[in-house]
Parts: structure tokens; C-alpha cells; sequence
């Protein structure tokens, strides 16, 4: 068995497929989250989904009855924004995505902008569901030019009430074939940046990286040295973790959130696979 939730600070918690998948709650984690923060633990919602600003996830968890403020979500874009304005401060800067990629980029005092001319000084892209040609365009005509490419991240799929539908990674593939070159950095997990951008805003000492995704929670978690418990609600299952290698292998499996309530604990895989 591993330790309890009370054992660390602040969770940091990926959203979709683990609080939500679409509209709708993952079933107990309402009720796991509500348990936590009554114990004293910081829970903060770091997600790789870039399309929307922190208030506005925020809204969509109070929705659900999970008490939350713009401060506790960290996104994708976010890190990405900070990404972009080490390398063109000031700048123009084409925002292919929802809203949250242009409020992150407003936020670090870039000007996010629509369409790619000789005044543009870098390019983000991001998901957002209303991303189509023109957007997919701008960003190519963007990257075939040279400009800084940030990718807000590479999640080939994004969970849906129907199954798993195009993420960000899908559309960056596009760009990236057409244009013949790759993002110059991406932001998302598993990269270091967004649970890096997390940790800092957090203050977090003793952090739990909670996720349903090997490839992307998991895996950024142990780049950073970070205890990773994975969640069977969304993409990855048991027996991928347990053929997992080293680099995506979690510390810890559950089979949704209610190891997070008094009393709970979450498992080991070497204790299941034994």
C-alpha cells in the first residue's frame, strides 16, 4: 500500500479523463477532491488542455462542486507563454487555439495575434475545438518562415464523452509535416515546463503528481524526480503501467480518486504484480 494523500502538500492533479472528461464529473472525484481540501491539502489542477484561461476551468470545476479559483489551475499555455516570452519578450506573437492561448500570452506582456505577417515574432499553438484550415495555415505560412514554434503540447488524443478525439499533438503533426521542421520546445507533459510553472506558483515542498496518462502525467512527473500516482479513469490502465518502463513505470495505482479520503491509501504496482 503506499502512503496517504495527508502525506504531501499540494496534488497536483491533471484534468481531463482524472476530474472531468467533457462536461461531466469522473465519478468520486468531486467528492475525493472536497474530502482532500478538508484535510488541508492544496489541490492544484495542472492540465496540458490549453484552450481556455484558468478562470474560466475554474468556473467549469465550481460547476461541478469542486471549489476552485483561477490561482489553482496551471495550463499548458501558461507554461507556454513563458516559454515564448524568454524568447521574443514584448513580441507579436500568432496564437493558433482557444482563448487560453492568447490570455496566457497577454498575461507575460506578449500581444497574441491572428494572422502571420513581417511584424510577427513567434508562433504558439495550442488546442482549442474551433482550431480548422485557416488557423492550421497561419501557423504553417509562421514556421516555414523561421519563427520561434512553441507548442503548448503533444497529446495526440483528447478524452471525450465519446471516446478519444484529435488533440493538440494531432494538429502540431500537421503543421509540422507540412512545414518540414518540429516545435522548437513544447510546454505540456511530459515536458519539464508546465509542472515546473506548477511547482512555482504552488510553493509545493512535498508534491504528488496525480494523472491517467503514462505517457504525459506519469512520465513528466518522474523527469522531475516527483512521485506519480496514476488513476484508472481515462486513458492508460493497470497492465500498461505494469509493462511500463522505468521512465512511465507509476509509483502508485488507484482506481479512481477516493484514495485521496481519510483512511485510503493508494496502491503499489510491485505489490499487485507480485
Amino acid at each position: 500500500m503506499g502512503e496517504p494523500a495527508g502525506g504531501h502538500d499540494v496534488l497536483l492533479l491533471d484534468l481531463d479523463g482524472v476530474v472531468y472528461v467533457g462536461e461531466d464529473p469522473v465519478p468520486w472525484a468531486v467528492e475525493s477532491i472536497t474530502s482532500a481540501l478538508a484535510q488541508g491539502i492544496r489541490v492544484a489542477y495542472v492540465t496540458n488542455n490549453a484552450s481556455r484561461p484558468p478562470g474560466q476551468v475554474a468556473a467549469h470545476l465550481r460547476s461541478l462542486g469542486v471549489p476552485a479559483t483561477g490561482e489553482d489551475v496551471i495550463t499548458s499555455s501558461m507554461a507556454g507563454a513563458a516559454l515564448m516570452a524568454d524568447r521574443v519578450p514584448g513580441g507579436r506573437v500568432l496564437a493558433v487555439g482557444g482563448e487560453g492561448v492568447a490570455s496566457a500570452l497577454r498575461e507575460r506582456g506578449l500581444t497574441p495575434v491572428s494572422s502571420y505577417d513581417e511584424h510577427t515574432a513567434g508562433v504558439m499553438q495550442g488546442y482549442g475545438p474551433d482550431v480548422g484550415w485557416r488557423e492550421l495555415a497561419e501557423a504553417t505560412y509562421a514556421v516555414r518562415a523561421g519563427l520561434p514554434w512553441v507548442a503548448t503540447n503533444l497529446d495526440r488524443t483528447l478524452p471525450t464523452p465519446r471516446g478519444p478525439a484529435p488533440g493538440n499533438g494531432s494538429l502540431v503533426d500537421l503543421v509540422a509535416i507540412v512545414s518540414g521542421r518540429r516545435p522548437d520546445v513544447v510546454a505540456g507533459k511530459p515536458e519539464p515546463a508546465l509542472l515546473q510553472e506548477a511547482l512555482r506558483r504552488t510553493g509545493a515542498q512535498r508534491p504528488l503528481v496525480i494523472g491517467d496518462r503514462l505517457d504525459t502525467d506519469i512520465a513528466a512527473g518522474h523527469r522531475l524526480g516527483l512521485p506519480t500516482l496514476l488513476v484508472l479513469t481515462g486513458i492508460s490502465s493497470e497492465a500498461d503501467a505494469i509493462a511500463a518502463g522505468p521512465g512511465w513505470r507509476p509509483d502508485y495505482v488507484a482506481e479512481d480518486l477516493r484514495c485521496l479520503m481519510p483512511g485510503r491509501a493508494w496502491r503499489t504496482l510491485a505489490a499487485e504484480a507480485g
